[in-house]
């Protein structure tokens, strides 16, 4: 089962690598594109985005036609996107090129959740989503101290390359290493599940959970969008200062996620939401106060920024497994589809609510502050649902 969970571990990398990769490089591409830094920055919500909606179409082909071959043609269209963006001489082309990597992580991402689904149930399908979320923050940990030496050396183009040789490598084990593992139950979908995808939504348990990993997905979007203009722009740390406190707060929550696992093995799941809740609530007082008692001096430096992002994500990494395992615990003969509505809930809806709280005229730490409270209150929720699951049935229909 581990060489299982790895292999589709290095499926789920492809996201946050796409993602993380290329952050210290935003200001040299933007002057190699003659872009700003805006636009470019853009890419990274965009990609959410796209990654959330996708996820849709996604799910019923996994379902369809089994979740290796989906697998192997999303890391094709991956290899294919991240060499247009190393070959971009344009901010338009760099843009498209960020839109197909979010489409082919759509299928990468739902053949992962699909797999564990496929193969686990209860507490192990929360270990397991919450090893995946876990060690998936060793991207945010390495990749941008990577990406900005590769950039270093060789120019910004570089970390795109990376990519494509990353992805090629992932292809090979995909194809001879993974088995297919759709069950032979699995319902049959034709052409978009519209119906479908509305009787899983209208299941309040399903929202109930699938929300929660909206509010932790929107906290680090903000989070993340930020992090470059707060640590390199007001505190100014360089490039490879802002990699190192950007890679702690990813080796931070690395740590957390296993504790947590141990934790939901000691106590369950419903401990670990409740402490996921406190633990947002408690980095959004901590930003509050930095705004409300701090000089403007101390304000500015990194910690009033990193200390209180850190005790918010470990509340993150309680919550993600849990909440995924009990949105996708009735569904085990249409696991694609419930596996690619909660990535859409998840990623769309943390878009839309960390776009949302960065629209507002609000200075960045107000505007995490909020975020960070709607995950709290969604996770805190979910706690008091979970109470009335027990003694229910596990599965519906």
């Amino acid at each position: 089962m581990q060489k299982f969970l790895l292999l589709l571990l290095s499926l789920v990398l492809l996201g946050p690598l796409g993602i993380d990769l290329y952050l210290p490089a935003i200001p040299a591409i933007a002057l190699g594109l003659n872009s700003s830094e805006a636009v470019i920055q853009s890419t990274i919500s965009l990609f959410i985005l796209v990654l959330g909606l996708g996820q849709i179409v996604a799910g019923p082909l996994v379902d369809n036609y089994g979740r290796k071959p989906v697998a192997l043609a999303g890391i094709i269209l991956y290899m294919i996107g991240a060499a247009m963006a190393a070959l971009a001489n344009s901010p338009t082309l760099f843009i498209a090129s960020r839109l197909l990597q979010g489409i082919a992580v759509c299928c990468t991402a739902v053949v992962a959740f699909s797999g564990v689904r496929d193969r686990m149930n209860g507490d192990d399908a929360a270990r397991a989503f919450g090893f995946l979320n876990g060690t998936l923050n060793i991207i945010p940990a390495l990749a941008p101290l990577l990406g900005g030496l590769l950039a270093e050396a060789f120019g910004w183009r570089a970390p795109f390359w990376f990519l494509v040789g990353y992805a090629l490598l992932v292809f090979v084990l995909i194809a001879l290493r993974l088995p297919e593992t759709r069950p032979a139950d699995t319902r049959p979908v034709k052409g978009l599940p519209v119906r479908q995808y509305a009787q899983i939504l209208r299941q309040s348990r399903f929202l109930s959970f699938a929300v929660v990993n909206a509010g932790a997905m929107g906290m680090a979007l903000t989070y993340v969008s930020l992090a470059p203009n707060v640590l390199m722009g007001t505190a100014g740390l360089t490039p490879l200062q802002f990699s190192l406190a950007f890679g702690a707060n990813g080796f931070w929550i690395m740590l957390v996620s296993f504790f947590a696992n141990r934790v939901i093995r000691k106590v369950g799941r419903p401990f670990c939401l409740a402490t996921g809740g406190v633990l947002m609530g408690l980095g959004c007082l901590a930003l509050l106060f930095d705004i409300t008692f701090l000089t403007a001096d101390a304000q500015t430096h990194w910690l009033a920024y990193m200390l209180p992002v850190a005790i918010g994500c470990a509340g993150l990494a309680f919550v993600m497994g849990p909440a995924t395992s009990y949105a996708l615990e009735p569904y085990s003969n249409e696991a694609g589809v419930a596996s690619a509505l909660v990535g859409f809930v998840q990623m769309a809806g943390g878009a839309a609510l960390g776009l949302l709280a960065m629209a507002l005229p609000l200075q960045p730490k107000m505007a995490l502050a909020l975020v960070m409270a709607a995950g709290c209150l969604l996770a805190l929720h979910a706690r008091q649902r979970s109470k009335q699951l027990k003694g229910q049935l596990n599965r519906i229909g």
